[in-house]
């Protein structure tokens, strides 16, 4: 079952919520999340049915999984039907890729502080897609060019590179130490011999701290109207294999309304565009909006 927790921003006028978490490749499960699908809607039916509070659900992701933001939304939307106004709320995202690269840049730092010359800094997450494998390139590309690292390389559990031929590389590159910095919650299944791990991203009370904010402002937007549902459903468009809407521009998107009881995932989010164009995007292929951790 999913952490759910009381959140009381202070406001009178924004009640407490129940507060779920909802993760995805990037090892939500390791902060207490769970995944979309059944059991997002099975936590939020719990929620409801615990209290009058508002039910709160945040997307676990560090800014590289925007398919996990638009299933909540779509499994909100869903429930919604069967609630009353007010009852349901999609918070922002934990963290988006300027939240990430600015976790690593800090966490590398600390990294290869000892012998910044021959230290190299191994960046690491599950395997994902090929465009949520290619944002993590792009963010060790960012921690690299502002930071003092002579080398920082990327390498995925369970894809490729792996972590032991991340590490070979650093060494080939002539790294004589090789630390990993997590790009994820979850920890490596296994570490390569000779690698130091520095452990988690965010610390525990780090997590709940941001938690806490993002829960904070869905409830300051409830009590405006907002159920932050829209904003959600569109967390995925114009992410994955660019393409062009031709003259003018006007395309109408025709969402699907899936039951979240009926799936789990759906591993492609199909939308229509005028003119008879139709494509499939990838799950999670950019950067989703949210905002900084108070």
């Amino acid at each position: 079952m999913a952490a759910i927790a009381p959140e009381r921003p202070g406001r009178a006028t924004e009640s407490a919520a129940r507060v779920i978490l909802a993760g995805g490749h990037e090892g939500g499960a390791a902060a207490g999340a769970v995944h979309p699908g059944r059991p997002l809607a099975e936590a939020v039916r719990a929620g409801l049915a615990a209290s009058s509070e508002p039910v709160c659900v945040v997307p676990m992701t560090l800014g590289r999984d925007p398919g996990l933001i638009a299933d909540c939304a779509r499994a909100l939307r869903w429930l919604s039907r069967e609630e009353e106004p007010g009852r349901l709320v999609l918070a922002p995202p934990f963290a988006t890729v300027d939240h990430l690269t600015a976790w690593l840049r800090t966490a590398a730092l600390k990294a290869v502080r000892e012998a910044p010359d021959t230290s190299a800094v191994l960046v690491t997450a599950p395997a994902a897609g090929p465009f949520e494998d290619a944002d993590l390139f792009r963010v060790a590309r960012l921690v690299r060019q502002y930071g003092h690292h002579r080398w920082v390389e990327v390498a995925f559990d369970g894809g490729d590179p792996d972590l032991a031929e991340g590490a070979e590389r650093c060494r080939r590159l002539g790294a004589g130490h090789v630390s990993l910095v997590r790009a994820a919650f979850t920890q490596p299944a296994e570490l390569p011999a000779g690698v130091l791990d520095t452990g988690p991203l965010l610390s525990d009370a780090a997590i709940a701290q941001v938690v806490r904010a993002r829960s904070q402002e869905a409830l300051h937007r409830l009590a405006h109207g907002q159920d932050g549902v829209a904003e959600g459903l569109d967390a995925e468009h114009g992410h994955g294999y660019a393409h062009s809407h031709g003259p003018g521009g006007d395309h109408g998107h025709h969402h699907g309304h899936a039951d979240p009881d009926a799936h789990d995932t759906d591993p492609h989010h199909t939308h229509a565009h005028g003119e008879g164009h139709r494509h499939a995007h990838g799950r999670g292929h950019g950067h989703p909006h949210g905002h900084s951790p108070h």
